[in-house]
């Protein structure tokens, strides 16, 4: 490749790389400010005096509703992944009538609008008097998870030989010891994988949040961070300090875990 193309790939790949950063340097830099120093003149300016007023506030007004978002999507990613783990080892590893039926009913899931369950749901909840509470949320993002991890466990678990499996069952392991023993031993990249898949996304929903929740005390971060506008003057430091205090548990998972996340999407089970 000729250094003129070279100029023209990395011109564009920059480019481009501006539009994420722009907005999030102008996040950043007015999170810093005092209300005063916030005007549309003065937006790409750096802020003449640092201030963790907005971050105070927003942090004070956001905490108790990040305690909702730990409480709901901790449960919902350990036990959607663990049903998808279950699910991907039982269609792929065990041949049974109508699987392939089973599997496509599953993954028909993925494509089920929200919009078209929400009242439907939201009187299922009421009559089993789970509307507006925690409970109910973790319940729907198990179900909605149930499909994308249940298609992600069974791509992995199809590259574990089938001799493995027929070598441990010969060996008088049941279903149970195979599953345990065998397969979740080398499921971790792919409960990595999962696992940051389903964070994401249950953590930064909010469809379901501001609908199935009506009590303030029990919505998730996603809902409270909308709140934070207000009716009549918008602090936009608070705003942005908001923004960046709810995107920091994601950004966190995808620090610790991100090296582990391409690996896991790459990984078989047998090498050599």
């Amino acid at each position: 490749m000729t250094r003129t193309k070279l100029f023209i790939y990395y011109t564009i790949l920059i480019i481009f790389s501006l539009f994420f950063i722009i907005p999030f340097y102008v996040t950043i830099i007015t999170s810093f400010k005092s209300l005063s120093e916030i005007s549309i003149a003065t937006m790409w300016d750096f802020p003449k005096h640092f201030s963790l007023d907005g971050f105070l506030t927003a942090f004070k007004k956001l905490s108790p509703n990040m305690k909702n978002s730990l409480y709901l999507t901790i449960p919902a990613t350990v036990i959607s992944s663990f049903l998808g783990s279950i699910n991907g080892f039982a269609l792929s590893k065990l041949k049974f009538k109508f699987s392939n039926l089973v599997f496509a009913l599953l993954l028909f899931g993925m494509f089920i609008p929200y919009q078209s369950v929400l009242f439907p749901l939201i009187q299922f909840f009421q009559k089993i008097g789970l509307y507006g509470t925690i409970h109910a949320l973790i319940i729907i993002h198990v179900i909605y998870g149930i499909p994308i991890t249940t298609l992600m466990f069974k791509n992995y678990y199809e590259e574990v030989p089938d001799e493995l499996i027929e070598a441990a069952s010969i060996d008088g392991a049941n279903l149970y010891d195979i599953y345990t023993k065998i397969l979740l031993p080398i499921s971790i990249p792919g409960f990595v994988v999962v696992a940051i898949w389903q964070f994401t996304n249950i953590w930064n929903e909010f469809l379901f949040a501001v609908t199935v929740t009506n009590n303030p005390s029990k919505q998730p971060i996603t809902v409270a961070l909308v709140n934070l506008a207000g009716s009549q003057v918008v602090e936009w430091n608070v705003q942005m300090a908001g923004a960046l205090i709810a995107a920091l548990p994601t950004l966190i998972v995808y620090i610790i875990l991100g090296k582990y996340f391409i690996r896991g999407l790459l990984a078989g089970s047998v090498k050599g």
